[in-house]
């Protein structure tokens, strides 16, 4: 019959087509394999959705894990005042931010000068252990996270497709230095061989 619709074979893989969600962290780090074995606990046994995402996250990559500054926590936690800013990552400081509000955050590292900054103000940096003894199951937190844009990302294009072939149109080169004397000629002008 014609009304029948195609489904997804999920036994084989479902969607996900060339890699897999992690299942452990890739990282030798003891301390993260404590707190990989802490929330694995506490992700079965309760039904908190807030410890099943920190649990995704501490398997992430360095590069899934981007860090976020004391100015943007602040900024994010302006609306939410007494609750704890939850960040999977590192927290770092930021000078352009003069005065700094009392801050309650958990994460998994903190720089010298955030850690500095945060306490000066009167708050507090906690270790997710700590937080699992405070908030179990992640009661009264906010879960934030840092941008992932990268300045290497500049450089690497888009996907090519039928509407637009040129990857690197416009893409930032890797350039000693930007000048009349630097990477001008073939490859840069219409007039010399081709431009991107």
């Amino acid at each position: 019959p014609k009304d029948k619709k195609m489904g997804i074979d999920l036994v084989a893989g479902g969607r996900r087509v060339g890699h897999k969600a992690r299942v452990t962290p890739k990282s030798d780090n003891v301390y993260l394999k404590l707190l990989v074995k802490l929330y694995s606990f506490l992700s079965r046994r309760t039904d908190s959705n807030f410890c099943k995402v920190v649990l995704k996250r501490l398997y992430m990559s360095k590069l899934n894990k981007p860090p976020i500054s004391v100015s943007k926590i602040a900024k994010y936690m302006a609306k939410n005042e007494g609750k704890t800013a939850v960040i999977v990552g590192a927290v770092t400081d930021d000078i352009r931010l003069t005065e700094l509000p009392k801050l309650k955050v958990c994460a998994l590292r903190f720089t010298a000068g955030a850690r500095a900054r945060i306490t000066k103000s009167g708050g507090e940096c906690l270790t997710f252990d700590q937080l699992a003894l405070q908030a179990p199951k992640g009661t009264g937190t906010v879960l934030l996270r840092g941008s992932k844009n990268r300045e290497a990302l500049k450089h690497f294009g888009h996907r090519t497709s039928v509407k637009s072939p040129h990857t690197h149109d416009g893409v930032k080169p890797y350039v000693r230095s930007k000048g009349r004397k630097f990477e001008k000629a073939r490859g840069k002008r219409r007039t010399n061989g081709f431009k991107v």
